[in-house]
């Protein structure tokens, strides 16, 4: 099987799909049946990796594959999540593509100059059992033997359980690898502990076991990457005395300094607009899922009725959340609020 991707922006690509033979296929069948049996997590927010795909080999110099992610915890995953795919030397990709609906979540990605490293961050509230995945088209060096492994990682700051979150594949025998877990990371230092509120500041941040990880400053992701033993990364904007931890496939780590952003912070984001629900009326007992549409939802929370809603996820324009109970039948206003604001309400009908 051949996948052939077609970008749709930055974080989006449809796919269509034809069929070849003589390919060296993986599919999620063969990666479920070649992992070890599923144990129950020791943290209730968990994210597991796995790849599949119609890899290059043989007599086939190009090929695809999916890196896929899914929420197997108790709870709802939220949070920024950290993926990282790393091919071996003579393999290349031209970005992920990622697809999922709706769009209540932000998602970027980055790749390497040299096309063989891809790190990318999704960020919104995926529940429980939720499956998701990016794809990547491979390509090959011609006189480069097609060998060596494809590392697939994940990392989220509220997942403390270390298992799950790597996944290889070896394409010089066409065979998924027994899974490993990377060693708990650790921070020593930062080379740099204050900037201006508007951030953009080069930060190294030192230590040990940090590959593969995301640093976050103040909660938010630093654009950048890290090695072994340090992380560079570029400050976002921010305000105060910010904490700073990297995130990795191990675990995560705290720097044993702030840093602290100097001067006046940056704008606020333009305030969140609510269009549209969909539906616009559900019990009053509550439970119905209710698909906010508007503008700036990036990030949000959503409430009925000055009560918050729960299992919410916010994209810039779409927003899903599950509505509270209401105290009776009739009229109340649905609001987002962002670090923009507070949107309008807009009217939801609680029925009996």
């Amino acid at each position: 099987m051949i996948t052939r991707l077609a970008k749709a922006g930055l974080a989006a690509a449809l796919s269509v799909t034809t069929f070849a033979t003589g390919a060296a296929l993986v599919t999620d069948a063969t990666a479920a049946a070649a992992a070890p049996a599923a144990t129950t997590s020791t943290s209730a927010q968990h994210v597991t990796v796995s790849q599949s795909g119609n890899y290059p080999g043989g007599f086939f110099t190009t090929g695809n594959m999916s890196a896929g992610w899914t929420s197997s915890g108790t709870a709802d995953l939220t949070g920024p999540t950290h993926f990282t795919v790393d091919l071996p030397p003579g393999v290349t990709t031209d970005g992920a593509m990622f697809y999922s609906t709706p769009y209540d979540y932000t998602f970027s990605s980055t790749l390497s100059p040299d096309g063989r490293h891809l790190e990318a961050v999704l960020n919104g509230t995926r529940v429980v059992g939720k499956y998701e995945f990016m794809k990547l088209s491979l390509r090959t060096t011609p006189g480069v033997p097609i060998a060596g492994v494809i590392t697939v990682t994940a990392a989220n700051p509220n997942d403390t359980d270390a298992t799950g979150h790597i996944s290889r594949y070896d394409l010089g025998t066409q065979s998924l690898l027994p899974a490993t877990v990377q060693a708990a990371p650790a921070v020593t230092g930062l080379g740099t502990t204050t900037g201006p509120g508007a951030g953009g500041t080069a930060v190294t941040v030192s230590g040990t076991n940090l590959v593969n990880g995301m640093v976050l400053v103040g909660g938010a992701p630093a654009p950048g990457s890290c090695t072994d033993t340090a992380c560079t990364v570029t400050t976002p904007g921010g305000s105060g005395s910010a904490p700073v931890t990297v995130v990795t496939p191990g675990g995560t780590a705290a720097a044993p300094a702030a840093f602290d952003y100097t001067g006046a912070p940056p704008p606020a984001p333009a305030a969140p607009a609510v269009s549209s629900l969909s539906p616009a009326s559900g019990p009053a007992a509550g439970g119905a899922r209710v698909n906010v549409i508007g503008s700036n939802l990036a990030y949000g929370t959503v409430a009925f009725g000055g009560v918050p809603a729960t299992h919410v996820s916010c994209g810039p324009s779409f927003c899903t959340a599950t509505a509270p109970a209401g105290t009776q039948p009739g009229a109340v206003g649905v609001t987002v609020t962002t670090a923009g604001g507070t949107s309008a309400p807009v009217t939801y009908t609680y029925t009996a």
